[in-house]
């Protein structure tokens, strides 16, 4: 098939459709808001949250308490926009406070589940002490309204504490990945002037000690800005101490009172910053506000994931990511949700880690990544067999595109083909679900399905024309409450790398592609396109094409420069257990890609494997891969769980 430069080929296609069932559909809460405001079907719904006003002020009553009204839901100025103009809010009112008035108060809020194993249970009741005490000796130190906080902690439950004590002062949050190293974390508190970082001596992964305190230490040297670190003890190890700087989180918090009033801020107040992982030039520190993304993080997690008052919600993200601030913080905690912590690995000590935290502790609905999906499909289903996996009755992903094969795998064997499974697309930026499934949705297999209700997206070509059964670039035609206020001290950047291309349209950076029903198929970033004798092939295709070989568990392609045809595409797979290599099957692999999206897609090269470089988040670095192979510096590695893997790429069979 030609094509022009406007678009990205279309190769893989996938017809199969899995209906909801019809008891979860009855059920659903979103079936409920519809009835409750005379409102059909699906159709009619996406019609009526095209009135942004209208639609987002509805949802607002339901999900959120401000202190004093809005004068306007939204005040929009492109590329800038004000959502619930002049109230007075916090949203540490909606995700504790209001709690304490409530029966809530004496529910589970965290089942917190270290890596060696110890399991401790926190109500709202003990979590508001809890925060309330860091609050007042944050106080105590001189942070107030506005200052920056750094946060650098492992997935224990001082994390959200330590988040919601910022917000409830009034201080803005940034929280730096615990995976991060001490250049990084130094890059992102100076750009904020962060005025205390928080941190702990240590914390588990894979049986190990993560030192975190030393790497603050080196951070700081860079950081003139941090006045006093604060250190959780997680494990009890020696550390290094500095007298004049260094305080110990148990005992600033000893004699404070468990009570601190929250600071009543305007809604359109900064809540945190989050800075993008800086893969390509320097880190953006992404700005959210507490009004708006409360509203936009609530009502998706409650619509999308149909969260109800007995659901154990499990969303296995890092909190130093973006879904870990949406969807494991501020919007779990506004619904009043039990959600599960987890310190460690996902396959440590056995690969049915994940499984076992499910079946003892009754998870029922449960949201990961493509990449760990894919990594268990590797180890294989015996070990979900183990357990039983009959509490669950939804599924998600979120991170990147799930292949069809990955997303059958994960509906079958862990979902007992009885759980839907909602694809989630979104970023950093946009704070919350975009395009997604509800679960009165009928689901494609590797599609995000179609733009949730209130929020509005395109695919445009290059020109900013609507292409359908074509790649093209993904746009954002409206604005939404959850959206990134900004980037901070970087009003130009924010305008050139979102706004500029297409006037008053948000540029995603993604490409995907729209099909005849109006259902979005994402593949991949725009940088992550391979130009092979003038076709452009997103690398997403051909890697999903890979792993729906019987023999494949994970697979990255990379383009390599070819004399003739631009680039070539080379592809590295990591085999399931128990499957032999041979050069049967590295042609048997090649020729299956081909059978599945063509001859142009057809690898030049495979070689196997057994790891791929990722990050401790589980996402494949294909930078890091394209930058090994082609003799080119790999950068800053200190995100990777297996920097062994880099090695031995060059070593591939």
């Amino acid at each position: 098939m030609a094509t022009s430069k406007e678009t990205v080929e279309v190769l893989l296609t996938e017809s199969r459709v899995f209906m909801p069932p019809k008891e979860l559909v009855e059920c659903s809460n979103v079936k409920r808001w519809m009835e409750a405001h005379g409102i059909r079907d699906l159709d009619e719904l996406l019609k009526r949250g095209e009135d942004l006003e209208w639609f987002w002020g509805e949802v607002a009553k339901e999900f959120v308490e401000f202190y004093s009204p809005y004068k306007k839901v939204l005040e929009w100025n492109p590329p800038h926009a004000k959502w619930f103009v002049g109230a007075q809010y916090n949203i540490v009112h909606d995700a504790l406070d209001k709690h304490q008035n409530t029966w809530r108060r004496n529910k589970v809020a965290y089942i917190y589940e270290g890596e060696p194993g110890e399991v401790e249970k926190l109500t709202y009741r003990e979590l508001y002490i809890e925060v309330c005490k860091l609050a007042n000796a944050l106080k105590s130190l001189g942070v107030k309204k506005g200052d920056r906080v750094g946060l650098y902690l492992p997935m224990i439950p001082q994390l959200p504490i330590a988040m919601l004590a910022c917000a409830k002062i009034g201080a803005i949050h940034s929280v730096v990945f615990s995976g991060f190293s001490a250049m990084a974390l130094a890059e992102r508190m100076a750009d904020a002037e962060a005025k205390v970082i928080i941190t702990c001596d240590s914390f588990y992964r894979r049986g190990s000690k993560i030192p975190l305190k030393s790497q603050v230490d080196e951070a700081l040297k860079m950081a003139p800005s941090i006045e006093k670190c604060i250190v959780y003890k997680r494990t009890g190890d020696q550390i290094p101490w500095d007298e004049k700087r260094d305080l110990w989180w148990h005992e600033i918090v000893k004699d404070q009172p468990k009570f601190c009033e929250t600071e009543r801020m305007d809604a359109n107040d900064i809540l945190y910053l989050l800075y993008t992982s800086g893969t390509t030039g320097r880190p953006k520190g992404v700005i959210h506000c507490h009004g708006g993304y409360a509203v936009g993080t609530t009502m998706t997690l409650s619509w999308v994931f149909d969260l109800k008052d007995e659901d154990i919600w499990w969303c296995t993200a890092d909190i130093g990511w973006v879904t870990g601030h949406s969807y494991v913080v501020y919007a779990p905690l506004i619904l009043g949700a039990t959600s599960i912590l987890y310190e460690g690995a996902p396959d440590w000590p056995e690969p049915d880690r994940w499984w076992d935290i499910i079946e003892r502790h009754g998870v029922t609905v449960f949201y990961t990544s493509p990449t760990a999906i894919r990594m268990h499909m590797r180890f294989g289903e015996r070990w979900a067999q183990k357990h039983d996996l009959s509490s669950l009755r939804l599924l998600g992903s979120v991170g990147e595109p799930i292949n069809p094969e990955a997303w059958i795998w994960f509906y079958r064997h862990i979902g007992g083909e009885r759980c839907p499974i909602m694809d989630t697309w979104w970023q950093t930026e946009t704070g919350s679900f975009i395009i997604s499934p509800l679960p009165i949705t009928p689901l494609k297999p590797g599609s995000a399905t179609k733009p949730l209700p209130g929020f509005s997206a395109e695919v445009f070509d290059e020109y900013g024309k609507p292409v359908v059964n074509a790649g093209g670039n993904l746009v954002l035609l409206t604005p939404w409450p959850s959206m990134l206020m900004g980037l901070y001290k970087a009003e130009e950047r924010y305008r050139s790398t979102y706004w500029e291309k297409y006037p008053n349209v948000y540029l995603a950076g993604d490409i995907a592609r729209k099909d005849s029903d109006g259902y979005f198929w994402i593949q991949g970033r725009a940088d992550d396109i391979i130009k092979v004798a003038g076709h452009r092939i997103g690398n997403a295709e051909i890697e999903s094409a890979c792993v729906s070989h019987p023999a494949v568990a994970e697979a990255v392609a990379i383009g390599k420069p070819h004399p003739i045809k631009g680039e070539s595409i080379v592809v590295f797979v990591v085999l399931k257990e128990g499957v032999k290599e041979s050069e049967d099957l590295r042609k048997d692999i090649r020729l299956h890609v081909r059978k599945e999206i063509g001859p142009v897609a057809q690898p030049d090269e495979v070689w196997f494997v057994d790891a791929l470089p990722k990050t401790r988040s589980g996402k494949i670095m294909r930078r890091v891969v394209r930058a090994k192979i082609l003799g080119m510096p790999v950068g800053d590695i200190s995100t990777l769980s297996n920097p062994e893997a880099i090695d031995e790429l060059t070593k591939a069979r």
